[in-house]
């Protein structure tokens, strides 16, 4: 038999941060960076932590020269050649500790992942994934990864629930990625029904996470560090810019460029030859306003952020999830003008 959850789940529309009394004097005064030492790698990092996401269009090589200036990290698509990351990495070695090599969990897959860390050894980040986190092969490939490279850091998902964030942080994660269907190009939720309210999952996965001594990334910017989430990963908000691959196009006297999920029929058509008849597109493919350099985007979403510690008194971007308190609302914003 069905059975039907009754408690109430929450997304980013429901809640709003309650302001809080403070001494901060101005938003430069906030403190965005962090430090962390991950579970099963053993290693550090240290920056801001957001981070562009693995798609076509966003994490791309431009996105990580601009991104890692400022200590923000982006996760590479992983469609570039083993000769294109020999390339970036001896042109561009800087960036190295502020990116991840993506990868699937098939077996062509790993052979290709071994391939990059073989020719790239700086490379000290991995990023694993896929749909649907909940299968046994994916735990399985985790655990095969971990063992291939004990001194990676790897970032895998995507799930939803606790139990396996905390199953997959078992099998050899570090850093869970936490969301089925959220994302501004994902139509899962349409197409399948299948999902999780996206600050719930955060607060519920985030304990299971922290209980492990591990971390989570999840999407949003603000609400989700404050939830919880250790990192955010952009895809739609950093789509349209100079980095982003795609070609600006104009069409009724305005510039936009093309921005698609992964599980799209633009995606699917480019990298597998079209949609294979046992499964169903599950992306989007929009024409975003060109936007031009991400400097400016990446200038805001920080000044976004600063003004949100602000509002609560975190001095410290770690402090936002201790000082913050939510409260349930029925609208967040005036529509008045959009």
């Amino acid at each position: 038999m069905p059975r039907i959850d009754v408690d109430v789940k929450l997304d980013f529309k429901d809640v709003l941060f309650r302001p809080k009394r403070s001494s901060l004097k101005s938003r430069s005064e906030v403190d965005l960076r962090r430090t962390f030492t991950f579970r099963n790698s053993k290693q550090s990092y240290h920056g801001i932590p957001i981070i562009a996401a693995n798609m076509d269009t966003t994490g791309t090589f431009e996105m990580a020269q601009v991104l890692s200036k400022q200590t923000l990290f982006t996760a590479v698509q992983k469609h570039y050649t083993v000769e294109e990351w020999k390339d970036f990495a001896a042109k561009f070695p800087e960036c190295l500790e502020h990116v991840a090599v993506s990868s699937g969990s098939g077996q062509a897959d790993l052979e290709k992942l071994c391939s990059v860390l073989e020719a790239v050894s700086d490379i000290r980040f991995v990023c694993l994934d896929v749909a649907n986190g909940y299968s046994e092969h994916f735990v399985e490939f985790v655990k095969t990864v971990r063992g291939r490279f004990p001194q990676h850091t790897i970032m895998a998902g995507n799930v939803v629930t606790g139990e396996m964030v905390e199953e997959l942080i078992l099998a050899g994660a570090d850093i869970i990625k936490v969301g089925i269907g959220p994302g501004s190009v994902c139509t899962t939720r349409i197409k399948t029904g299948v999902g999780y309210p996206q600050l719930s999952a955060v607060i519920e996965c985030a304990d299971s996470a922290h209980g492990l001594k591990a971390h989570i990334i999840s999407g949003c910017v603000c609400v989700i560090l404050g939830a919880g989430a250790d990192f955010v990963m952009l895809g739609g908000m950093l789509a349209g810019h100079d980095q982003c691959a795609g070609e600006v196009i104009e069409k009724n006297g305005r510039k936009v460029q093309l921005f698609y999920g992964m599980s799209s029929d633009t995606a699917m058509k480019k990298h597998v030859g079209g949609v294979a008849e046992y499964r169903a597109s599950e992306g989007r493919t929009v024409e975003v306003p060109y936007r031009g350099d991400v400097e400016a985007t990446i200038r805001d979403i920080l000044g976004g952020l600063r003004s949100t510690c602000t509002y609560v008194g975190a001095a410290k971007l770690k402090e936002l999830s201790r000082r913050t308190t939510f409260i349930r609302v029925t609208q967040q914003a005036s529509h008045m003008f959009t």
